[in-house]
């Protein structure tokens, strides 16, 4: 082979050519702060140097504590520039947890903005990392990047480690999901080409950055020369200023962020927006009655699936055109489906317990089981969890799914969410799904407890939405039974706030815990 016929695969490639292509067009809005993408291309080039005088070699990590803002954009960048590795934390984790995963990265610089400089000193003092902090007093990271010329290594090898996202550790400890050059390249054309991202595109950062790399938008938005715009910290008001006086175009997040966009009173106080916004969502399927409510706010909802161990979403619910002319009760079931792998994934199974792929008859469950340029390494330093998620080649998501004859997957639950009551299996999306459709519920979650005569019953969480009419219990059980089988409805109903992750995902497993039984 010619030598000049292959280059390895790195993510960091999109700056270099959006710096030169859309060298002075807005590339970051991070509050008062604008950077072109020639700006932004020079700060993550001076970021390689710096690392170097902190004495980052290749191959070294760098832990990033730090909102949705330039300086993690820019991380994305110079970190991999540097031929280092990257390690995104959960800022919602506790000092000690966080102490636990540089200490187990291996990490030896950790960058922080002014946001979380408390619990980044904590850290640094357990951990010995050297610590800088980004914005404030002194602001040593801008100190760094002022005085610093570009130190770049090349990537070698596109099968390398480009960063390790760990898990949210809800079983255990956090595991560390190993992310290569050559995935997170192709995950991030497979983003901007599902999301349909474009230079005149403005992508609002609902998402974290630090999970799973924010899909792989960190580099998406950068490869379509769209408009990265930051947002600090999840707060509605904001999100709908910002929607409509920087005219965004996308943004990602979870069903629960948009049910609090969805609901904000400044969803309906303000003037409308000026273009349809599409908007990427992931976690738990996101209900109908919210699919209706966000298309009645000119939100465009594509849902999409994935792990952290898949560089995020790695299925999209693919759009037919032939689907637009359904009504719109029978488009919004649609659109609550899973989908098909997304453009350079492998397609994804559903399989039985011997590893067969189940019948496309939209009932029967498998597990999920994906392969593909899109699937990471395996676990850092954890032999043996890697070995335990091998399914012969294929990475098992622990997802309950069913194919519909026309190849789209459809997830009926976790496979430790599924509820076994009395010998029936009772799928907790579905109990969900009616309850969301009431009219006074803002969102729910349906757990499993153990009972005495059928093994589990069923009990909801629900949170009420603040402008709705009174509700009892009995009301909602029986709006469950008029819709699904009465054995699926809730024995017991309990009224109040949800808990849920960093990333918005609702804590089951707190749930599970509160003790609450009928």
């Amino acid at each position: 082979m010619a030598s000049f016929t292959f280059t390895p695969l790195t993510p960091s490639a999109f700056l270099e050519r959006s710096g030169a292509v859309f060298r002075d067009r807005i590339a970051v809005i991070d509050g008062a702060r604008r950077l072109t993408y020639g700006e932004f291309l020079d700060r993550a080039r001076r970021l390689t140097g710096a690392l170097a005088d902190l004495g980052v070699e290749p191959g070294d990590r760098v832990a990033a504590l730090c909102v949705n803002s330039h300086v993690m954009l820019e991380l994305h960048n110079g970190v991999p520039m540097r031929g280092a590795v990257l390690v995104p934390l959960n800022i919602r984790l506790s000092a000690g947890e966080l102490a636990h995963i540089v200490e187990h990265s291996g990490a030896r610089v950790l960058v922080a903005t002014d946001e979380l400089a408390g619990r980044a000193r904590e850290v640094a003092a357990a951990t010995g990392v050297r610590l800088v902090l980004a914005g404030g007093p002194g602001d040593e990271y801008e100190e760094l990047l002022a005085a610093a010329e570009p130190r770049l290594a090349a990537c070698e090898d596109e099968r390398g480690l480009l960063a390790i996202n760990y898990t949210s550790g809800t079983t255990g400890r956090p595991k560390g999901v190993m992310y290569h050059h050559r995935g997170a390249y192709l995950q991030t054309l497979a983003m901007a080409f599902h999301a349909g991202l474009g230079p005149a595109s403005a992508y609002l950062w609902t998402l974290p950055m630090f999970h799973c790399d924010g899909w792989c938008f960190t580099w998406a938005v950068t490869a379509a020369g769209g408009t990265h715009v930051c947002l600090r910290a999840v707060d509605p008001a904001e999100i709908w200023r910002l929607l409509r006086e920087e005219d965004v175009s996308h943004f990602s997040a979870a069903p629960t962020v948009l049910t609090m966009i969805a609901n904000a009173p400044e969803a309906r106080a303000g003037a409308p927006l000026g273009r349809t916004v599409r908007v990427q969502t992931g976690g738990a399927p996101p209900t109908p009655a919210l699919l209706a409510r966000m298309a009645g706010l000119s939100m465009e909802v594509t849902h999409l699936y994935g792990l952290t161990e898949t560089f995020g979403p790695v299925a999209v619910n693919q759009w037919q055109p032939q689907w637009d002319a359904l009504p719109s009760g029978g488009q919004a079931e649609l659109k609550a489906r899973q989908g098909v792998g997304n453009v350079i994934a492998e397609q994804v199974r559903v399989v039985d317990g011997s590893g067969a792929d189940v019948p496309a008859d939209g009932g029967t469950v498998g597990e999920i089981v994906v392969r593909g340029n899109d699937v990471m390494l395996g676990y850092y330093r954890d032999e043996q969890a890697t070995a335990e998620v091998d399914a012969g080649g294929w990475l098992r998501t622990g997802d309950l799914a069913v194919r519909h004859p026309d190849g789209y997957l459809e997830i009926r639950d976790r496979s430790k969410d599924i509820i076994i009551s009395g010998g029936e299996n009772i799928a907790s999306v579905e109990v969900e799904r009616v309850l969301d459709g009431h009219p006074s519920v803002l969102e729910s979650a349906v757990v499993g407890v153990p009972d005495e005569k059928w093994g589990q019953v069923p009990v909801a969480f629900v949170a009420l939405r603040p402008e709705a009419p009174p509700v009892t219990e009995d009301d909602v059980i029986a709006y469950v039974r008029e819709r699904i089988a009465r054995f699926k409805a809730p024995r017991k109903v309990v009224f109040g706030e949800l808990p849920k992750t960093s990333t918005g995902k609702i804590q089951k497993n707190v749930l599970r815990a509160t003790g609450e039984h009928p």
